[in-house]
């Protein structure tokens, strides 16, 4: 591997441990010094660097380390012919190389980190005594290092560092190149944060694109007074924006399959468990030993069980689904139609307006507790891995979300057949939601990182060990004080993604389930998502740490979601076009709903169809697989041959003599 003479040095990973008021005399029983010089010994480049409160660990790893490591984690890589096969050290140049040209991506270098970080333990045959600030530890034999100091306090932190060179190179080209509006350098985003980051921006992207055809139909209908012809127009926009809707979503499946197809991401790492930040890879779902046994002894029986213990598990999963609903339904339904009709019956807009931001502070508790419920919920499910733990939580919070942001509406649109407050509610929510999340999702974390640094600083005061103005200066310690990438519900099993597709679900959901009421809606809408783009980019390069990466490579759930909306969304619709009509006598309500009912039932059939128009793999794809695929059984069927052939010469040669 010799690539790593020309490789530079890029720390990657930092372990912070309390700065030490007393200094051991003894080096060999010093714990950061044996901590150290364990790094070293695994293969780590190792600087230490003294912060204002506590002293940090940086690592870098050469590619020999992380190749070691990835061989003894079995890590599957893509070959040149398109197989997935076990990374082995010799034989480097047979693999894809990452868009960079790096042999292992992100996601990978970081599975080999923590296995060698959380790798190291006491092999030698006598417990060892160490020492840390006049406190005395005994490691023991066989016992983990570093989970043995996280149990001390010793250990505060491991975490990912950013890479500055390319942290800064991501700056210029991404977060602070506005002028390009939806264009994002995808391949370096992959690169640097892992695919389930680069997917999320690559699908906000298109769906920024995608939302300015029906802007500028909506605007146009705000803006021109079409008369009487407005009418017409309306189904006809509606149409428009449900087919804009099932296409972009086909076509994003499309898009999805094609970046999986051009990084070399394989097949085992798009539904593995992947790391946590202790370095325990995540288990995914095993038969119970018990299972096994009988399947040993009696397949019938086997089968018996396994069928119990599979419909045990969808029936956990359907009990928890329906305690979340129905908690829904009796406590946050009374709730939201409370502040609905409040909002009815007030005559003052301004009194209005202040409802509705004491009414979106509120509900912030709600789903709080909604979503630490069903996080509790969800750790009795036996679900396969972690990202399916994570789909399950989606899945329940976004129905508190579904809730709270939706029936209030509904509440307008539907019984009132109010239109004007409707709309005035939709322009209320559109610009307080999303300003006030976007205010809030980009100023909170730098008030925290702000208010660590007072506290650092505060503290070093209040110690008396300085006078003069206290400066942080090393980069790893300004990392180490940044908030992590971290949701605001359930961190436990999502990071930040969860808060980000959230805002543009429910966005997707108010622009779509009630476009004839509001056409200009998809404006304010795709405006947000540019200003989104730039935004997110600049949380992540500058504000927060870098996120631990995960190895999903799609939307996951979320598009399920998407899909559930586009549904709801044709209904609605139908809805507000029947009372629309209706109340402006333009026609008998008989022939009217007859019409939007057929209009419905098409667009339905057309929801359903269309992914059997579009298929979800692009041709490229599909001929390049089956390249791959042929090529392979090229090679085995050729080796296979040779080694028949070569058996069979050995078997000849033993007969004649």
């Amino acid at each position: 591997m010799s690539e790593d003479e020309n490789e530079e040095r890029v720390f990657e990973m930092g372990v912070v441990i309390p700065r030490r008021v007393i200094q051991e005399e003894d080096k060999s029983c010093d714990c950061a010094h044996v901590l150290v010089k364990e790094f070293e010994k695994v293969g780590f480049e190792v600087e230490r660097v003294i912060g204002i409160a506590d002293e940090f660990i940086k690592l870098a790893a050469p590619l020999e380390t992380l190749g070691r490591a990835a061989a003894e984690l079995q890590i599957k890589k893509r070959t040149h012919i398109g197989m997935d096969l076990q990374f082995e050290v010799e034989e480097v140049e047979a693999f894809v190389k990452q868009p960079d040209g790096s042999i292992f991506s992100w996601c990978e270098r970081f599975q080999c980190y923590c296995h060698l970080i959380y790798g190291i333990v006491n092999d030698s045959k006598s417990a060892k005594a160490l020492k840390f600030d006049g406190k005395e530890i005994n490691w023991e034999i066989g016992e983990n290092l570093i989970l043995k100091l996280e149990s001390e306090n010793i250990v505060k932190q491991v975490f990912p560092l950013h890479d500055e060179k390319k942290r800064k190179k991501l700056l210029r080209s991404w977060a602070l190149h506005w002028w390009h509006f939806t264009s994002q350098p995808i391949d370096e985003i992959y690169t640097y944060y892992g695919a389930k980051i680069a997917i999320y921006f690559a699908f906000l992207g298109m769906y920024t694109r995608w939302l300015l055809v029906p802007a500028a139909f909506g605007l146009t209908l705000q803006l021109i007074d079409f008369g009487p012809l407005k009418l017409v127009l309306l189904p006809v926009f509606f149409i428009m924006v449900i087919l804009w809707a099932i296409m972009f979503s086909q076509f994003w499946k499309r898009k999805n399959n094609a970046l999986l197809a051009r990084w070399p991401i394989s097949s085992v790492d798009t539904t593995d468990g992947g790391y946590k930040i202790t370095g325990r890879k995540e288990s995914t779902w095993q038969p119970p030993m018990e299972l096994m046994k009988v399947l040993e002894s009696d397949r019938i029986k086997a089968k018996e069980a396994f069928q119990k213990s599979e419909w045990l598990e969808r029936f956990l999963r359907f009990r928890n689904d329906t305690f979340i609903i129905v908690t829904i339904i009796c406590l946050q339904l009374p709730f939201e139609l409370a502040y609905a009709h409040l909002y009815e019956i007030l005559d003052s807009d301004v009194i209005k307006f202040a409802l509705t931001a004491v009414y979106l502070f509120a509900i912030q508790y709600i789903t709080k507790m909604g979503g630490k419920l069903s996080v509790k919920l969800i750790m009795k499910e036996n679900n396969e891995n972690t990202e399916k733990r994570a789909d399950s939580l989606v899945y329940k919070v976004f129905g508190l979300y579904f809730m709270q942001t939706y029936i209030g509406i509904f509440y307008h649109a539907l019984l009132h057949r109010n239109f004007s407050t409707l709309r005035q509610v939709l322009i209320q929510r559109l610009l307080l939601s999303e300003v006030l999340e976007n205010l809030l999702e980009n100023s909170l974390p730098y008030l925290k990182y702000t208010y660590k640094k007072y506290r650092v600083r505060h503290k070093k005061r209040a110690r008396g060990e300085a006078r003069e103005k206290i400066q942080i200066t090393s980069r790893v310690e300004k990392e180490y004080l940044k908030p992590p990438y971290s949701a605001s519900i359930g961190d436990e099993l999502e990071d930040g993604l969860f808060d980000d597709y959230l805002e543009l679900a429910l966005q997707f959901g108010m622009i779509l389930m009630f476009a004839c009421a509001f056409p200009p809606a998809f404006v304010f809408a795709a405006v947000n998502n540019i200003m989104e783009i730039r935004t997110d980019a600049l949380k992540l390069l500058a504000i927060l740490r870098r996120p631990v990466p995960r190895a999903a490579a799609t939307v996951g759930a979320w598009l399920n979601i998407f899909q559930f909306l586009i549904l709801m969304s044709i209904c609605t619709n139908c809805a507000l076009l029947a009372w629309l009509y209706d109340e402006k006598g333009k026609w008998k309500i008989e022939p009217g709903l007859a019409a939007i009912l057929i209009m419905e039932h098409v667009l339905l059939l057309i929801k359903f169809g269309f992914s059997r128009f579009v298929p979800e793999e692009p041709a490229w794809v599909r001929a390049t697989r089956a390249k791959r695929t042929t090529q392979a059984q090229d090679m085995c069927s050729k080796k296979l041959l040779r080694t028949i052939s070569g058996v069979d010469k050995k078997f000849g040669m033993k007969k004649l003599n």
